[in-house]
């Protein structure tokens, strides 16, 4: 960890930072130009500057009305999503201190899923399937820290084990839910959720889910450091001066809510709090201090590159969930082989 200081590897750092902060830059704004209605570059930036300096109108008043009302919510949901997704999966890797964790762990995205069915169930709306969504999957996780504190030795073992069979429960009451609901309307809208959009995001959606993304994302910055001493173990940690469990609580209080934030609004996209960390790590090394960061912006460019894609390769959008997986699981196929090449 202590190359983190040396000149040479903090200027390598910054141009990687820089290099990937371009990156999602482009990703943003070829996202506008992406879709049924497309918008110019130059379109949008006249738009967005009308708002700060008179400039005469030379563009179509139609623009406005997609760029404001559906398609600035939608690219900005994509890189809230996009990002916090990747640091939940980034800080429960090192916590746990498992290569195979990722944002679901604790059973936030099928608590929040089974919020959201149950609001389709009762034709709550989409405001009310997003509100469910977000506490539910909050409660089930708390379930999950209770329960856990019963079991003796391990806390994280215990966590990790509490975290898959309140899981594993919420994922049968979503079977439940599913198996009773109407199979000519509620059935479907319940099925496609759970595939994961971000078809139906418009600007309430963006403000629910930005506080709650906003409050995870800063503490998890602050307390990088930490996550790099916690990764040497539960002794080593108290030996340095950590207070393990309360880190440990305010990880999983943060992470729970990137997730529950993130499912809210977009239903449930696996892969990519598990497969963006691992490649960031490639990039910038396993050092916290340089690792959310990069994730974040790493994860944010993924989820706008998957999102143009549902929108472009067919007629009707396909589900987003189904797109990571198909990127996802061969990119971790491709990791495993790496690390069975190196042994």
């Amino acid at each position: 960890m202590k190359d983190f200081h040396s000149s040479k590897h903090r200027k390598q750092y910054k141009m990687q930072l820089f290099l990937l902060f371009c990156f999602l830059i482009i990703c943003f704004v070829v996202s506008f130009h992406v879709g049924r209605y497309p918008i110019h570059p130059i379109d949008l930036v006249k738009v967005l500057f009308s708002n700060i300096v008179p400039i005469e109108q030379g563009w179509d008043p139609s623009i406005e009305t997609v760029l404001y009302q559906i398609r600035m919510p939608r690219v900005i949901g994509a890189v809230l999503v996009g990002a916090a997704l990747s640091c939940a999966g980034a800080v429960y890797q090192g916590l746990f201190q498992n290569p195979m964790c990722s944002p679901d762990l604790l059973g936030a995205s099928s608590g929040a899923g089974f919020g959201a069915a149950l609001a389709i169930l009762f034709h709550l709306g989409f405001l009310g399937t997003t509100l469910f969504a977000f506490c539910f999957g909050v409660i089930t996780v708390l379930m999950v820290y209770l329960l856990s504190r019963r079991v003796k030795g391990n806390p994280t073992l215990g966590l990790i084990l509490t975290g898959i069979m309140v899981g594993s429960l919420s994922s049968a009451a979503i079977s439940f839910i599913k198996l009773v609901a109407d199979p000519n309307d509620t059935l479907p809208a319940i099925t496609y959720w759970l595939m994961g959009s971000l078809s139906g995001i418009g600007q309430k959606e963006i403000w629910f889910c930005f506080i709650p993304i906003l409050a995870g994302l800063v503490p998890l910055l602050f307390l990088r450091w930490k996550l790099n001493v916690m990764t040497m173990g539960e002794e080593e940690a108290k030996a340095m001066g950590i207070n393990t469990k309360f880190i440990r609580l305010i990880v999983i209080i943060c992470a729970t809510m990137l997730t529950s934030a993130s499912v809210a609004v977009s239903g449930m996209i696996g892969w990519v709090g598990l497969v963006i960390p691992h490649f960031t790590r490639m990039i910038t090394g396993p050092d916290f201090r340089r690792l959310i960061p990069a994730s974040m912006i790493l994860g944010a460019s993924f989820m706008l590159i998957v999102d143009n894609f549902s929108r472009m390769l067919t007629t009707q959008e396909i589900p987003l969930g189904i797109l990571t997986a198909f990127i996802g699981a061969p990119f971790f196929i491709y990791l495993i082989m790496r690390e069975g090449n190196k042994s």
